[in-house]
């Protein structure tokens, strides 16, 4: 059976279209309802932490932001929950 090249071009868009959406999507935050209840923060994890600090439409993110000699330096920030996207 002899394809054209339109219809191999197609088959091989769909082919890729189907393997991409075999892939993970962006890694979600973890989320916590209380900053004491993050324990072992890595270098560059980002946890989100729901307490109500933060304006409305905002969650505040911890970061393990840099390496020092006691440990993790955490950083604290408010960033748009993740339902905000305008």
């Amino acid at each position: 059976m002899r394809r054209s090249g339109s219809t191999l071009s197609l088959m091989v868009i769909g082919a890729s279209l189907a393997a991409g959406s075999l892939l993970p999507g962006p890694a979600q935050a973890e989320q916590v309802t209380n900053e004491r209840d993050i324990v072992g923060l890595r270098l560059g994890q980002r946890i989100q932490v729901d307490d109500g600090t933060c304006p409305a439409g905002q969650i505040k993110e911890v970061t393990g932001a840099r390496l020092s000699s006691t440990g993790v330096i955490r950083s604290v920030t408010c960033v748009l929950r993740a339902g905000n996207r305008r």
